[in-house]
């Protein structure tokens, strides 16, 4: 399946063309409905990494559809939980009970099947993730991949991204186009991509991805992109504006990200204990790296002129988390993104500490 993925901040041409091809045609889409005039806003949302935080995005999806402002998105973007989302959150309202459930309903046991701390260390991963695949292959049938494929067919785009462990890489993997493709190869790539970026490295055993390169078979590890990155919009090496412009498009264009984490530091008391320290350190790192995602996004939307708008896990927000994927936690947090939503949802337009001009705050 040539052409449905590109590597981060390197494949910039081949992004670009895929850019320009979906734009091709969406307008042809549109000549077919009768649609003359300037282009339609185009709409972008991009959906974090979280965990078992995925139910805020859900929560925040269906409110916005019950408001009945929810935009149909020209881009949809996720990675890690919210690899697991996009796809759901690309068809629309339709999946919004979909989503519901799954962050609503399921326990660990539906997600991993823990493994003796031997045979972890032994293995590829501490817990074995094929329930989470069994899930995922549930909802994500061929029936699915095609109505995936009709929205690409109108110019819409779906992006997943992996990590290529190997490599040390982004993978921007185009879900809609090996959707187009169809068939049960496209349809276990699907599923594959989905569940690798949300396998955490030493948590998850990685997917294994099978490979031909100059003639020869090889299997590549992809494991959670949140490795690479907590959310991602499009490569900012892309000038979506300056390139539209170029071939006489020109249009409003905004982006919703939904970040399923808080933002300010929370305290803990930590033990002096090497798995309580490191495991301190990492949740630590990832924070950081979510909030300079957050400033690369917003630098990259500012310079091109896309409206930014960033919902986030408030701070308000204390409900106990006593394992991952505990459903009452999970509930909680859906039913937090849901009534944040239902109000209309505070949209922040700059990543937090970045002071705004004088301006664009009034």
């Amino acid at each position: 399946m040539p052409g449905v993925r590109y590597t981060a901040g390197i494949d910039i041409p081949e992004f670009t063309e895929a850019a320009f091809e979906a734009l091709r045609r969406e307008r042809n889409y549109l000549a077919q409905h009768g649609h003359k005039g300037p282009m339609p806003p185009a709409v972008f949302v991009a959906i974090s990494g979280g965990g078992d935080n995925g139910a805020f995005a859900a929560g925040l999806l269906n409110a916005w559809t019950a408001t009945g402002t929810r935009p149909e998105f020209k881009l949809v973007t996720g990675i890690s939980t919210g690899a697991l989302i996009a796809p759901f959150a690309f068809l629309g309202p339709k999946y919004d009970a979909t989503l519901k459930e799954v962050y609503t309903t399921i326990s660990p046991k539906d997600v991993l099947e823990p493994r003796s701390f031997l045979a972890g260390v032994l293995s590829d991963g501490m817990a074995d993730n094929a329930p989470l695949l069994r899930l995922t292959r549930k909802s994500v049938t061929e029936d699915f991949l095609k109505e995936i494929a009709a929205e690409y067919a109108k110019g819409r785009m779906l992006l997943v991204a992996t990590a290529d462990l190997d490599a040390r890489r982004a993978i921007i993997w185009d879900m809609g186009k090996i959707a187009s493709y169809g068939g049960p190869k496209a349809l276990d790539l699907f599923v594959k991509v989905m569940v690798a970026s949300a396998s955490i490295p030493g948590g998850f055993p990685p997917m294994m991805v099978d490979v031909v390169v100059d003639g020869k078979p090889y299997q590549e590890m992809h494991v959670d992109g949140g490795i690479v990155a907590q959310v991602f919009a499009y490569p900012a090496g892309i000038r979506i504006n300056d390139e539209a412009a170029a071939v006489g498009v020109k249009r409003e264009r905004k982006l919703y990200v939904i970040r399923n984490a808080r933002l300010d530091a929370d305290w803990a008391q930590v033990e002096r204990s090497t798995m309580s320290i490191a495991s301190r350190a990492v949740a630590s790192l990832i924070q950081s790296q979510g909030i300079g995602d957050l400033y690369r996004i917003y630098a990259t939307a500012e310079r091109d002129g896309v409206d930014f708008n960033l919902a986030f896990i408030p701070a308000s927000f204390k409900a106990p988390h006593k394992e991952e994927f505990d459903t009452d936690y999970m509930r909680a947090l859906y039913d937090t993104g849901y009534n944040m939503a239902s109000r209309g949802y505070p949209w922040a337009k700059a990543p937090p500490g970045f002071a705004l001009p004088a301006s664009t705050t009034k």
